[in-house]
């Protein structure tokens, strides 16, 4: 019971399509404030070179002051404290204060604390949930992130996969098992969650039947590689007019004089419980912002 009142607890912000740009391209940069997804990550970690990464801190750095990205989210992916740009690029990041930093390879409740160490007490962070060990550690390092006010978990595949050494159809069946478990940790404390990316950039089929696995699984949005991939996630985890309809109905039914105070009514043949009327509350918040984000 605990679990469904603290899931239902959940931000409605936004976070169907969280595209990454390399934080080295400016053109990208400069066009993503026109592009219509919900979070913009600039990242300083797998898609930038060695040699181009103090370049991309720089160019990260000064896209996030100059602003103009609208109601997107902003948010720097950095490079980890164990590599030779991790601690720099924590430092610059928290200078600038785009609206999270979202750390990678985040393995155990340590790691995070170092993250919050430097990042001190007021930076956002995301985290990045990419590792065999952080899946095995999914219970702790939950309750660690709502301890250190994370914000969201951004699930990184192509790490996992790598590192689990698996085959991956068009089913991802060996990664449903971390998939689920990861969206239970998330909701059991009170985190949005954003499922990993898709690979093959042409193959919008693919990328509509794996949004719309990830939205059945429970999943806030996806993250993305590329700007063609917007609309099909943007349209697979928003609520279709159907489940709108039908949470409408649940509130306005709530809501009726003679059924307050009821624990349990019957809504157009169904039994519903006030746990159904919070979800759909939290369904038509999420699509009024999605509303008002998309005028």
């Amino acid at each position: 019971m605990a679990i469904t009142a603290l899931s239902l607890t959940l931000d409605a912000k936004p976070r169907r399509s969280a595209l990454y740009l390399p934080g080295s391209n400016a053109r990208a940069i400069e066009k993503a404030r026109t592009l219509p997804c919900d979070v913009l990550v600039l990242d300083l970690e797998d898609s930038v070179a060695p040699e181009a990464k103090i370049a991309a801190r720089a160019l990260s750095g000064e896209a996030v002051r100059l602003g103009g990205f609208g109601s997107r989210e902003l948010v720097v992916r950095v490079n980890g404290l164990d590599t030779p740009w991790g601690a720099d690029d924590l430092a610059a990041a928290a200078e600038v204060a785009p609206d999270a930093v979202l750390v990678p390879k985040v393995s155990s409740c340590e790691d995070l604390a170092a993250y919050r160490n430097v990042l001190g007490p007021s930076t956002p962070i995301w985290v990045m949930i990419e590792t065999c060990q952080a899946i095995l550690n999914l219970e702790a390092i939950g309750r660690a992130s709502a301890g250190e006010g994370v914000g969201c978990w951004v699930i990184g595949t192509n790490d996992l996969v790598k590192e689990m050494r698996c085959r991956l159809g068009a089913d991802r069946a060996p990664l449903l098992p971390a998939l689920a478990l990861s969206v239970m940790a998330a909701r059991a404390n009170g985190l949005t969650i954003v499922d990993g990316v898709y690979n093959d950039i042409p193959d919008l089929q693919g990328l509509a039947r794996e949004c719309a696995q990830g939205s059945d699984l429970g999943f806030d949005g996806k993250s993305l590689i590329h700007p063609t991939h917007l609309e099909v996630a943007n349209r697979a985890f928003s609520p279709d007019v159907e489940a709108l309809t039908w949470a409408r109905t649940v509130v306005e039914t709530f809501d009726l004089p003679e059924n307050a105070g009821k624990g349990v009514l019957k809504v157009e043949g169904r039994m519903v419980e006030r746990l159904h009327l919070a979800q759909a509350q939290r369904l038509i918040s999420l699509a009024a912002a999605i509303s008002a984000r998309e005028v």
